[in-house]
């Protein structure tokens, strides 16, 4: 009886994370946007993560600046943003981020703003987005903790938007995102698919 061949081992991926706060780049609170992405991230992922942290204020140049570099030098296949993303005057994130982009996604924005309508009234403040840097994904995410985990998971009436974020980077040329079901079932069309793994 011949016994199935092991799945080969997940591709490793290096993923940016940056949280753009006046305040706590500058050490007045603590940060919590980089452990929270760090923490969901390596629960979701089957794929071995070279994290990129930065820790940055909200300066519209600097954020334009440290997108370039984590994707065109650090060669990131990821690239995800914490805070920075409301109406306020020093909120300049979105802008930040559209300065760097080949192509917008709008998808994402829109499905970050459903996910977060269902817990706060005050979502539709948000100007977050998602957009396509060579062959990198960047996504504009908010800045709490449990906001984060809300909208890369998603709940019960909306779901959340990392599940289409590993065919988003497979189209875009980057590696096989796999992802454990229990925190966020990745969706590929079947053609798209390989064996998964158990959780």
């Amino acid at each position: 009886m011949n016994e199935a061949s092991p799945l080969p081992a997940p591709e490793p991926v290096r993923i940016g994370i940056v949280s753009i706060s006046d305040r706590a780049s500058t050490g007045v609170y603590e940060d919590k946007g980089l452990p929270a992405l760090k923490e969901w991230l390596s629960a979701a992922l089957f794929n071995p993560i070279e994290f990129e942290p930065r820790l940055i204020p909200d300066e519209r140049d600097r954020i334009a600046q440290t997108l370039r570099e984590l994707v065109d030098e650090v060669r990131c296949d990821l690239v995800l943003t914490t805070g920075g993303t409301g109406p306020a005057i020093r909120d300049v994130t979105p802008e930040a981020t559209m300065d760097v982009a080949d192509r917008v996604m709008p998808g994402f924005g829109e499905q970050m703003r459903q996910i977060s309508l269902h817990f706060v009234p005050t979502a539709i403040l948000s100007r977050q987005v998602a957009v396509i840097r060579g062959r990198a994904l960047i996504i504009n995410l908010p800045g709490q903790p449990k906001a984060i985990a809300e909208t890369l998971a998603g709940h019960d009436a909306a779901k959340g938007i990392f599940a289409a974020v590993p065919y988003c980077i497979d189209l875009i040329g980057g590696p096989y995102l796999e992802t454990r079901d229990a925190i966020c079932a990745a969706f590929r069309p079947k053609t798209a698919q390989r064996p998964k793994r158990a959780d």
